[in-house]
């Protein structure tokens, strides 16, 4: 008589395991999110079924390693080379996610079909579409003659066997893991053991044959790619495309590259051929600003090596509720509320009657302290009713003492605000700079106060 099969109770959240179902989870505190599942039963031919004596690994030193350099396989896309830290290397698995209608699905089937066209061989595995829905996007696109080979999969076995079945892949697209499934678990797809399951079969067999893997995830509510934290682990490199959908401009980040920095992003622009390149972005997030109403600031900000100018708006209006309302977009709300004390305890400028509505144009999150002095700029215009300098930027780290501390690449923030026709900036007063090639006026301030007095504050 056969032994019935193990089961647990996995989160579907963050992949806790529990003894018993429970309707909230301990570990990440989601509701409803545990499920049962089957144990995975030992994938054949791992040794895992009876003991294995095992045998022995060739060992190589850094000298061998470091003769043996592996070439990166450049993408087409030039902001996307920029976020993998000059191109795809070899072998490596990649994981992008994002919310749903971003554009993952047509930045995957731009890169394949650039790949396909560059004379590599790309296959692209799509488990929520029908190859010939795939087929009027890329009609769309005008990639219709592209050689890339497609296929409608969820089967990771089947899915394998076909990779192994022909030429080798340069390139291998899922999209998305959450719709895989493997033979040996009894779990439904997207569930955290098939997901795991799936991973790791996908990125075993890249890893064994040099193709370059690249997986799909779904974000949760959150904005976190679905599922336990052990795929981002599993994969080398993991990308969030971001975006408002009501703007036309997509950002892709690296939150982790072992091939190359982390703090890099790569600026698109949705049309209607598709996701275009953008080169010089500060010009298309300052491009409708409306420069003589108050409360807007420009902030000279720095992603990764690139200089970035993006304006800050500012609404600050008298409350007519108990609790005055603070709404932020793009921005961190805890540092806005940071700030507002900053502001009421230095300057004597207090907001606790007003709302206060905090905004990145453009769509665009920033996350980098040295915002605070752009941020605290619009908002004392706001609330002032007195419009700042068109011609002028702000960075810089306001402390909770009100000082302005330095920033990093001040002077790559100043020649990208002076090549694109800023006349001033109000930076730190701390910090050295090589003012015999900037041409801007510059405001040094070392106090919040400073910028409040000259608005009349």
């Amino acid at each position: 008589m056969a032994r019935p099969a193990k089961t647990s109770f996995v989160c579907q959240n963050c992949g806790a395991v529990s003894p018993r179902w429970a309707g909230k989870c301990s570990a990440c505190g989601e509701w409803n999110t545990i499920a049962e599942e089957a144990d995975a039963a030992p994938p054949p031919g791992s040794g895992l079924t009876k003991a294995s004596k095992g045998r022995v690994v060739p060992l190589e030193t850094l000298r061998d390693a470091a003769d043996a350099k592996v070439a990166r396989m450049p993408t087409g896309l030039a902001e996307l080379d920029r976020v993998t830290g000059g191109g795809i290397v070899p072998g490596s698995a990649l994981l992008i996610g994002g919310e749903p209608g971003i554009g993952k699905s047509t930045l995957l089937l731009q890169l394949a079909a650039a790949f396909a066209q560059a004379g590599r061989r790309a296959v692209y595995f799509t488990g929520e579409e029908a190859a010939a829905q795939v087929r009027l996007r890329a009609e769309r696109l005008g990639l219709s003659k592209a050689p890339l080979a497609l296929a409608s999969e969820t089967n990771v076995a089947n899915i394998l066997a076909t990779l192994a079945g022909g030429k080798r892949a340069d390139l291998i697209v899922v999209d998305s893991i959450q719709t895989l499934w493997a033979d040996a678990l009894e779990a439904a797809p997207g569930t955290v053991s098939q997901v795991r399951a799936a991973t790791q079969s996908l990125v075993r067999y890249a890893k064994a044959q040099g193709s370059a893997l690249l997986l799909v995830g779904h974000v949760t509510k959150d904005g976190q790619i679905a599922g336990p934290k052990v795929i981002e682990h599993m994969v080398d490199t993991v990308l969030y495309f971001e975006g408002d959908r009501g703007h036309p401009f997509r950002i892709l980040r690296a939150a982790k590259n072992r091939f190359g920095a982390t703090d890099e992003i790569g600026v698109f622009e949705m049309a209607a051929e598709g996701l275009r390149e953008v080169a010089n972005p500060s010009e298309l997030f300052l491009g409708d600003r409306l420069a003589s109403a108050p409360g807007s600031a420009v902030f000279a900000g720095v992603e990764g090596t690139r200089p970035l100018l993006v304006e800050i708006q500012a609404l600050v209006v008298a409350s007519g509720l108990g609790t005055p309302r603070r709404a932020v977009v793009g921005w961190d709300s805890s540092r806005l509320a940071m700030l507002l004390a900053v502001i009421d305890a230095r300057c004597g400028v207090g907001f606790g009657q007003h709302d206060v509505y905090l905004n990145v144009a453009g769509g665009l999150k920033i996350t980098e302290p040295a915002a605070d002095l752009a941020a605290a700029a619009a908002l004392l215009s706001s609330i002032s009713g007195v419009a700042l300098d068109p011609d002028r930027v702000y960075f810089g780290e306001i402390s909770l003492s009100g000082a302005v501390r330095p920033a990093g690449h001040m002077l790559t923030r100043l020649r990208e605000a002076q090549k694109l026709g800023f006349k001033q900036a109000v930076c730190p007063a701390a910090g050295e700079l090589d003012v015999g090639v900037i041409k801007l006026g510059l405001s040094r301030v070392d106090h919040v106060k400073g910028l409040a007095e000259t608005l009349g504050l």
